[in-house]
């Protein structure tokens, strides 16, 4: 047999294995629970399915249209307040005012073999890859008719930017693999001095961005580092430095491990009932349509939610080969779930200033980047989630902004982060469209702050009593005395 005909041969095969692996990845798994069932805070989890193969259902970005935007919720408008912009992620605002946003995508990829080509693959038909801009650009509206005619590079030649946070005449910005600061004064174009690394950040691919918030007077820094693989696919070590949010100390650099177990922590709020630190989080794949919900959840201090070996609480994923520490017992339960693959990212509590109408005065607002991997396709919206007056997530999801998706397998956007503008809209970040849309009630006056949970404490211990007990009227009556 000659050359020619063992190469034809091979190169058969090869179009054949490719040609069934595809017929595998786009058969996939179809969801069957009914949406409301998945999300809020009794979600249904159905039985783990685990999947060779991810379901695979990517919507290709096409863009908006000049005329286009997201359709908005029932006494909301919805207009751009900048576009043009590449691939912007991430969105603060300033005390001033001013916003700032990240243009930002993964770092370049090192190496990994056939399973991260796949994944470059499939994320580039997603519109996420391309070599990240790597600035952080400020966008102003000096004359406050809605949208920003100033923009000024702020800083660039970072290493795939994300998180950013601004206290005290400093500005952070959490590269891939370091938290930075600079000196930067409110208005200024551009930082006044060189930067100062606050902490070495676990680097790499996986889950790439790195998170900021800061706690009101400066003094605390949270930085979300999300894991590098599905479930410690590559071993325990690592993932060292990652599925977690460390707490910083501003003035010392001193850090400390504040909630772990956290495959994907991205958004960062604080409470305004309980001042707690919350976060949205993107749970494991490869276990169907249907599991497992990403979520949104408070995170006390040495809170642990489970990643790699349990999910939503008390659920072992049996996929999991590492031996099972002995603190899985107090394993937490997330507050509200999100629904399957949404890819939850950006969110923002309501606040004191806000307009966005009664309706939307007690809650947080989230940016559901959308899936690539359910069928059907679950988020590209902008959702509201009520919460009770003390503080406790209620009820389901409500559409804010929808739209994104078209219908027919592909998307016009997809929005990333949630931001308040000054004069109290809503900004919502769309990375593959460059745009930030702007979303407001019309005619709606500022909300007031809401009012802080408090109560009495109970009066301190002075003597120890031993305890009564009666056990009957007759022979079983006895008093338990404290020795």
């Amino acid at each position: 047999m000659s050359i020619l005909k063992k190469l034809g041969i091979a190169l058969l095969v090869l179009l054949l294995v490719l040609a069934v692996a595809f017929w595998f990845i786009s058969r996939g798994d179809t969801a069957t629970v009914p949406w409301d069932e998945v999300v809020g805070a009794d979600p249904k989890l159905e039985e783990p399915a685990a999947e060779t193969f991810p379901t695979v259902a990517i919507a290709e970005p096409v863009g908006w249209k000049a005329d286009e935007v997201p359709a908005a919720a029932e006494g909301l408008a919805v207009t751009r307040f900048a576009d043009g912009l590449e691939h912007p992620r991430t969105l603060q605002a300033l005390p001033n005012g001013d916003i700032l946003v990240s243009l930002t995508r993964a770092p370049e990829s090192k190496g990994g073999g056939l399973q991260a080509w796949i994944a470059d693959l499939l994320m580039s038909r997603a519109g996420a890859t391309g070599k990240s801009p790597n600035k952080v650009v400020l966008l102003r509206d000096a004359d406050g008719n809605g949208s920003a005619e100033v923009r000024e590079v702020l800083l660039e030649g970072l290493n795939s930017p994300s998180g950013l946070a601004w206290a005290n005449d400093t500005l952070y910005v959490a590269n891939n693999d370091a938290v930075m600061a600079y000196p930067y004064k409110l208005g200024d174009a551009k930082v006044s001095g060189p930067a100062r690394k606050v902490i070495d950040l676990a680097s790499g691919g996986g889950h790439w961005m790195r998170n900021l918030a800061i706690n009101e007077d400066g003094s605390k820094l949270y930085a979300a580092v999300g894991s590098d693989t599905n479930i410690a696919d590559k071993g325990m070590e690592a993932e060292e430095g990652r599925a977690l949010i460390w707490e910083i100390d501003t003035a010392t650099g001193r850090q400390r491990i504040f909630g772990a177990g956290l495959r994907n922590a991205n958004g960062l709020d604080f409470s305004p009932w309980s001042g707690e630190l919350w976060t949205t989080v993107n749970e494991r794949d490869m276990l169907g349509s249907d599991l497992v919900p990403d979520y949104l959840t408070n995170v006390p201090v040495g809170a642990h939610y489970g990643w790699p070996w349990v999910y939503w609480g008390d659920n072992f994923d049996r996929r999991v080969k590492y031996p099972i520490p002995a603190f899985i017992n107090y394993v937490r339960k997330p507050e509200y779930a999100l629904g399957p693959h949404v890819a939850a990212l950006g969110f923002v509590f309501s606040r004191e200033g806000a307009k966005m109408g009664d309706k939307f005065a007690s809650g947080a607002f989230i940016a559901r980047h959308g899936s690539w991997n359910r069928k059907p396709p679950s988020g590209y919206d902008v959702v509201y989630v009520a919460f009770d007056e003390r503080g406790n997530p209620t009820g389901k999801p409500v559409p804010v902004l929808t739209g994104f998706l078209t219908g027919d397998g592909t998307t016009r956007g997809r929005p990333t982060w949630v931001e308040w503008a000054g004069d109290g809209a809503l900004l919502v970040s769309d990375d593959t469209a460059g745009i930030i849309w702007r979303v407001v009630a019309p005619g709606a006056e500022a909300q007031k702050g809401i009012t802080r949970v408090s109560g009495n404490r109970l009066p301190a211990r002075r003597e120890l009593r031993g305890q009564e007990a009666t056990f009957g009227k007759d022979d079983y009556a006895r008093t338990v005395t404290a020795e």
